[in-house]
């Protein structure tokens, strides 16, 4: 497999800083590293980026997850492995990822779980992440960014 093309946020000039910002504050608002390590591979799992969920992979594992954690993600309402509040983070993810699949994609079950395990700004920290790792799946895919090329 070979590149299209470097990552569009990197050749355009000025792309990459803003991005890295949103990360940033997405990982100052309280949630749990793991967490947002889990929305972001599940998330970038979802769209088949294999780019994302390869750089998921190693950062979840920094940030603290486990080997049954990260293999299992894909699974995750059928093993014991998540928190309640990780499994909401989850569940949330999958939803604002696969907006197409119901006419209300993040309906009020899913989001009223995720508002009992996080106030507002952790909420939106983890709706950015979403929103943040599909624009990079998109970019990815879209370039055919190879896995493991970022480090």
């Amino acid at each position: 497999m070979q590149s299209r093309m470097q990552n569009p946020a990197m050749i355009l000039s000025g792309a990459m800083k803003p991005i890295q910002e949103i990360f940033q504050a997405a990982h100052s608002a309280g949630v749990d590293g793991q967490t947002l390590e889990l929305v972001h591979l599940r998330v970038s799992q979802i769209n088949g980026c294999s780019a994302c969920v390869d750089a998921g992979v190693k950062t979840g594992r920094k940030a603290g997850l486990t080997d049954e954690q990260l293999g299992m993600v894909a699974a995750w309402r059928e093993t014991p492995y998540f928190s309640a509040a990780e499994r909401s983070a989850l569940a949330l993810a999958e939803a604002a990822t696969r907006l197409a699949d119901r006419a209300d994609a993040v309906n009020d079950e899913v989001w009223d779980a995720a508002a009992a395990h996080f106030d507002e700004k952790q909420l939106a920290a983890i709706v950015l992440m979403i929103g943040v790792t599909n624009m990079f799946n998109r970019l990815n895919a879209a370039t055919r960014q190879i896995a493991g090329a970022w480090g």
